[in-house]
This record gives structure tokens, C-alpha cells and sequence, in this order.
């Protein structure tokens, strides 16, 4: 499986990848009508975290022992086959329980009407995550991960 690895040396805060992120996950994926279009704005499924000089990218780790699927009460959080942990806005109930469960707190509220969780889904559709795409220092990356032993062997291809 890949993951996204954030390198904490090299982030500069400057939250591009939240504004990518968000753009990705907006209707018709612009970056500018994601925040002019109407109704709620898309919400992130990246954040950064910020105590100076340190940052750092925070995004759902696709665990293996995923504590937010086994506190969904309704079963919107789900571990699929290829290791990812995907969320099913039309199952969720709005409970919370899986906000409350994540370690990584990588698991944010949606807006709108119905809110629903919402987490990182290593943008599911495009070959590279829009965050690691548009990094402009390269703090965020794919890698390549071995579930047993954690992050392995650099960047994937």
C-alpha cells in the first residue's frame, strides 16, 4: 500500500495543501470556484499543525487495527482490500464517534445540510494525492509501506 509521509524539515506552513485539498474534493475540482461557487466550501482532509519552528502535515493513516471503523456505529467507515480507510458520506449518521476515536485526529466534520466525516481518501481517482502534487518544498510524499513494519523504502513510483 502507499501512504503519504510528511517531512516535518521541510514544511513551511503554508497550507497548500489544505487549499488543494479542499479544491480536489469540491465540486469540479477549481481551485478558485471551490471557494466562490455557492453553498458550503470544501473542507480539507489534510491539516497542518504549526508549534514553531516545527509543522507538519496531519492526514488519515489508513491503519491496520483502525480504531474509527470499529467505532462507527453505522458502518461509514469501512477498511477496504487494497488497505485503505475509506468513508461513506451516505452511510454516515453523524454520530462522531470515529472523530473521537482516530489517534491522528484526522478525521474532520463536513458542512453543509447533512454534515458527515470526512478524512483523507488518498484522493481516490487521481495518481498522485493532490496534496503531494502541489507541496511546493516537497514535505509531503508517497511512500511505499509495509503495515507490519511501518513506512519503508522512500519515495513510489
Amino acid at each position: 500500500m502507499q501512504q503519504i509521509y510528511a517531512k516535518q524539515e521541510v514544511c513551511i506552513a503554508c497550507r497548500l495543501c489544505e487549499v488543494y485539498c479542499a479544491a480536489s474534493h469540491a465540486e469540479g475540482r477549481d481551485l478558485v470556484r471551490a471557494w466562490r461557487g455557492k453553498g458550503a466550501r470544501p473542507i480539507p482532509r489534510i491539516k497542518v499543525e504549526e508549534n514553531r519552528p516545527f509543522a507538519a502535515a496531519i492526514q488519515c493513516r489508513h491503519c491496520e487495527e483502525p480504531a474509527c471503523v470499529y467505532a462507527c456505529v453505522s458502518g461509514a467507515m469501512r477498511r477496504l482490500a487494497d488497505g485503505t480507510v475509506q468513508s461513506d458520506p451516505d452511510r454516515c449518521v453523524g454520530c462522531w464517534t470515529c472523530v473521537l476515536a482516530c489517534p491522528y485526529g484526522a478525521i474532520s466534520r463536513s458542512g453543509g445540510e447533512k454534515p458527515t466525516a470526512v478524512k483523507c481518501d488518498l484522493c481516490a481517482g487521481l495518481a498522485v494525492p493532490a496534496c503531494v502534487a502541489n507541496c511546493p518544498n516537497g514535505a509531503l510524499e508517497m511512500v511505499k509501506t509495509d503495515k507490519t513494519h511501518g513506512l519503508r523504502g522512500g519515495v513510489a513510483g
